[in-house]
């Protein structure tokens, strides 16, 4: 048993090396911006978007490369799993989160007509190469969308967001990003070689180890954005930093190990994991959509009560049933 131990504490060490170097990375990126002079507002729909699923994306070409794709996939949908159910429920316990109707006509489709693009890609069993280019290119023009339209209708809260770094000198701020990217790369080898290890060692794939520890673990730093910026007001970008994060585990994370090389995967893939994302982006939807309707006569805004974090909660719980119900079955 004693076998176990390294990979299990390299584990936790390449996992908080993810986060800790995914926020540097931020910083940096965000302060390198800034000192180039663009806005904050695109700076939040781009580098913080980005930078948040650094961990995913970092972790995702070092498993394409280590011959363990399936970790990849296993970690892009997974994370979005945690996002909804796990992020999104337990931000909405600290605080009731402020939703606008623009999330229901634009972030919304958005994320589902990816969500379903995804799910074409994994229908056969196969995350081939064409197709992981073909979805991953279009993270350009829904970047070029997002920004097109944030330019039109600018939300202060995006500014505020990212104005701490506003000070940072260009020197110290590129310090900062390589010194992030250095962990981020170091510990992302790190999780990657841990990981495959306990899942070797417990008789179990990739795959599960992907959906279940590592997702968990890189979706740490969107946790983190989401509960701080709560703490500090910025409730809208809390519910936005999910809708941004999902799409581009989607557009980059998965679409990156498969581009990287052709990835084969169980049939379970699409029948457990890919529906239940699915199922849980709907129902996140719906509950937005619930929400503003049942206060569309009422003055103030509309806020995702307690209920309703509760509700993603569970239902990411119920996830976690039928997964390892499955296991236990095979």
């Amino acid at each position: 048993m004693s076998t176990i131990y390294l990979p299990i504490i390299a584990l936790l060490a390449g996992l908080l090396g993810l986060v800790w170097g995914a926020d540097k990375f931020v910083t940096g990126s965000v302060g390198v911006a800034r000192n180039f002079g663009i806005s904050s507002m695109i700076i939040g729909l781009t580098v913080v978007s980005i930078g948040t699923s650094a961990p995913e994306i970092i972790v995702s070409i070092n498993a394409a490369l280590s011959d363990v794709g399936g970790l990849a996939v296993g970690n892009a949908l997974g994370s979005n799993l945690a996002n909804m159910g796990l992020v999104l429920g337990i931000t909405t316990l600290v605080a009731p989160l402020p939703v606008q109707t623009r999330l229901l006509k634009e972030e919304s489709p958005v994320l589902l007509l990816i969500t379903v693009l995804a799910g074409l890609c994994l229908y056969d069993g196969q995350l081939n190469r064409g197709e992981s280019i073909a979805l991953g290119l279009m993270v350009i023009p829904v970047i070029a969308i997002m920004v097109k339209y944030k330019k039109n209708h600018p939300s202060p809260e995006v500014a505020d967001d990212v104005s701490v770094t506003t000070d940072a000198s260009m020197k110290t701020s590129g310090l900062w990003l390589l010194i992030g990217l250095a962990i981020l790369l170091l510990s992302a080898e790190v999780t990657v070689w841990s990981a495959t290890s306990i899942a070797h060692f417990f008789g179990i794939s990739d795959l599960i180890v992907g959906l279940t520890i590592v997702a968990i673990g890189t979706s740490l730093p969107e946790l983190a954005a989401s509960i701080v910026s709560v703490t500090k007001g910025h409730h809208d970008i809390a519910v936005g930093n999910i809708f941004g994060s999902n799409l581009f585990n989607l557009l980059l994370v998965m679409t990156t190990a498969g581009a990287i090389a052709p990835i084969a995967l169980p049939s379970d893939v699409f029948s457990r994991d890919y529906l239940s994302l699915l199922v849980m982006t709907l129902l996140m939807i719906g509950l937005v959509g619930w929400t503003v309707r049942k206060n569309r006569h009422v003055e103030s805004v509309a806020r995702l009560s307690k209920f309703v974090g509760v509700i993603l909660l569970t239902s990411y719980a119920l996830y976690y049933v039928v997964l390892w119900s499955s296991l236990t079955v095979s």
